[in-house]
């Protein structure tokens, strides 16, 4: 999961601190051994504020403010630790000032811990002690905390499953803009989990969160206009909803995007386009892009007809678990020389190599 550093809010503070003279100042407060000033510094060296940008120099200034005991110096470090940021990646040293900061409430090293105590990172794996700390952080409003409170509820890991208390805290991180707590209680009222099923509350949410650019929001918004559930069926708008999740590498929503280009619904009929978004999807794993794939070049639509790569695409979908490909295949083999299956076989051997799994 993304984790959010905290030290960004000082940044208006920097500013206003790195004029003239006063980065000066800051230094020689930071080598008399004022904690805040050492803080700042690596802040500043950080953000290449005053100063230049060096993530070796802003981990010297932290760790000597965090050896101090300043809380936000020690989640900076821990960060550094665990991200790489200036420092070997070291989870195990992550985790050590995580802690330090944690015990003393700063509210996204609790989150933080609570997260590497549930990925097993830099501590063993345990779910509960996980839990202690995002409810720690969720009871401040952390909304990255209340979020996977909420995931963890829905789940029933660490704790027995509630999905009305899902429900509950994804709300809460929700209405801080937290766009994944977004997207999970559109769902929740969407398909009703936890709540009563309610389509117009589900795409309220999704919309927020793709207003964010949460992809899954995107292609979900993209169907209720698509289907009219929830929300005004318009297959332009679902198009535009499709085409931002695709751009974003979304394998259904490029193959919906293939689709709407294939049938003009909501774009103009091209089919060169809908072979566009179809091969992307297919690359991806996605077996229906995989067999329209297939039927596009045997029907020479927006591609030149080529049964070769039309049989291969159709053996690669039925690989994936289409049957529809399967009559296809066999169809169009009968219009097909051996070598020509011989060919084909090959060449879906050269295409799966290539294909991210989903």
């Amino acid at each position: 999961m993304k984790l959010i550093r905290c030290a960004v809010v000082l940044l208006g503070l920097l500013s206003a601190c790195f004029a003239d003279d006063a980065t000066d100042k800051l230094r020689k407060a930071a080598e008399q051994g004022n904690a805040e000033a050492q803080f700042m510094l690596g802040d500043a060296h950080y953000f290449g504020t005053g100063v230049p940008k060096d993530f070796e120099e802003s981990v010297k200034w932290y760790r000597k403010a965090a050896d101090q005991g300043n809380a936000e110096a020690q989640f900076n470090l821990g960060d550094a630790h665990y991200f790489g940021t200036g420092v070997p990646t070291d989870f195990e040293e992550g985790v050590k000032w995580y802690r330090k900061a944690a015990e003393q409430g700063h509210v996204s090293a609790q989150n933080n811990l609570g997260a590497a105590y549930n990925n097993g990172e830099g501590v063993p794996k345990d779910v509960e002690e996980a839990m202690k700390w995002f409810r720690k952080a969720a009871d401040q409003d952390n909304a990255n905390a209340q979020l996977n409170l909420g995931l963890a509820c829905g789940r029933g890991e660490g704790m027995p499953m509630d999905r009305k208390e899902a429900v509950k805290w994804f709300r809460k991180a929700a209405e801080q803009s937290n766009a994944e707590a977004q997207f999970n209680l559109g769902d929740a009222h969407y398909f009703g989990t936890g709540v009563p099923t309610d389509f117009e509350e589900g795409v309220k949410w999704y919309r927020k969160a793709a207003e964010q650019g949460h992809v899954s929001a995107q292609f979900n918004l993209g169907v209720a206009h698509g289907s009219g559930l929830g929300a005004p069926k318009d297959s332009e708008e679902a198009v535009k909803w499709f085409r931002k999740a695709a751009d974003q590498g979304n394998a259904e929503a490029q193959f919906n995007l293939g689709v709407a280009y294939a049938n003009g619904l909501g774009a103009p009929t091209e089919k060169g386009e809908a072979v566009k978004w179809f091969c992307k999807a297919a690359e991806q794993g996605h077996a229906e892009a995989q067999l329209d794939l297939g039927r596009m070049y045997h029907l020479g639509g927006g591609v030149r007809r080529d049964p070769v790569e039309a049989h291969a695409w159709a053996n690669i979908a039925a690989l994936n678990g289409n049957k529809d490909s399967l009559k296809f295949r066999d169809a169009i083999e009968k219009e097909m020389t051996k070598e020509q299956i011989a060919e084909a076989t090959k060449r879906a051997r050269e295409i799966l190599a290539t294909i991210v799994k989903p």
